[in-house]
């Protein structure tokens, strides 16, 4: 097993519409789409469609959403065997997309609130044979805690993506991660710092790698990446130029691509800059994970990419 993704997973409704209403307003959206998303499912099917081996870690309800999502992951290949049902509802995800592809999203956690300690020792054994441990925080910061104590102790490697944004995290608790991933709203959360230039990005990241984080890379959006590696060195990957018709799970995209690049190739260079072309692609198609091409797809609009995918 290459991968194992503990984390959320949802069901996103999007609404594809002109304005958001005012209060007490009612429009109409020319579009609406649903499909299965949530940040942890999400960076696991991107991984899978690629190649990687996925092992997925998470909570679904006792609704009509459940089985759907279950199914979802095994038709992209993903380790099915520690999706826990419970007594609730399942995660969702209201979407809101507008012209210029911006977009705000509401979550609603469900069932993912229920993903426990406990659940990362029932599936401890499979977890040991895999090279990752990735990581968000839609799921109980005590749980994410218990993941990466759980990498440290068995010298698996761990990647947390600090998303969606939460002002209670400890970074003390999560400093030991191989990789933390956040973009700039969520770097500025962990560190207390302002991010409104390329220098204070730069120094917040700085400040993250001298409290003990041995890689930081933090996702600029249209702007690409920067990587600040475990000897305080940086560098910057530019981002893959694309026409965005919808952004929603790009980050996503990125993490789940990075993830099975490093793991493949060892090499974080490289991971970072394949990953930026996946993300980038994603944006051209509307959805999240019905975004993400599969391995063949994505070598033949990349041919360039073929030996790292």
């Amino acid at each position: 097993m290459d991968i194992a993704v503990i984390g959320s997973n949802m069901v996103d409704l999007i609404a594809y519409i002109n304005r958001m209403p005012a209060e007490g307003e009612t429009i109409e959206a020319p579009d609406f789409k649903m499909g299965c998303g949530g940040k942890g499912a999400n960076q696991a099917i991107a991984a899978a469609k690629l190649g990687a081996e996925v092992l997925m870690l998470t909570r679904v309800g006792n609704d009509i959403f459940a089985d759907n999502t279950i199914e979802n992951f095994r038709q992209n290949g993903i380790d099915t065997r520690y999706i826990f049902k419970s007594d609730a509802s399942s995660g969702v995800a209201p979407i809101f997309v507008d012209p210029e592809s911006r977009n705000s999203i509401i979550i609603v956690k469900g069932a993912n609130k229920l993903l426990s300690p406990a659940d990362i020792e029932t599936a401890a054994e499979d977890i040991k044979k895999c090279k990752l441990i990735v990581l968000q925080l839609e799921i109980p910061t005590e749980t994410v805690y218990a993941a990466v104590k759980f990498g440290e102790k068995h010298g698996i490697p761990v990647l947390l993506n600090p998303a969606p944004a939460q002002p209670d995290l400890v970074l003390e608790h999560v400093k030991s991660c191989e990789f933390i991933v956040p973009n700039e709203t969520e770097l500025s959360l962990l560190t207390g710092m302002p991010v409104d230039n390329e220098d204070d990005i730069r120094n917040a990241a700085a400040a993250l790698h001298q409290a003990g984080v041995k890689n930081v890379i933090v996702t600029l959006g249209s702007k690409g990446a920067l990587w600040l590696n475990q000897n305080g060195e940086e560098q910057m990957f530019p981002s893959h130029k694309v026409n965005a018709r919808d952004t929603t799970g790009a980050g996503d995209a990125f993490i789940g691509c990075f993830s099975h690049v490093y793991v493949k190739t060892g090499d974080i260079a490289q991971a970072i800059k394949t990953a930026n072309f996946y993300a980038g692609d994603s944006v051209t198609r509307l959805g999240t994970q019905s975004s993400y091409h599969d391995r063949a797809e994505f070598v033949a609009d990349y041919p360039e990419q073929a030996d790292f995918v």
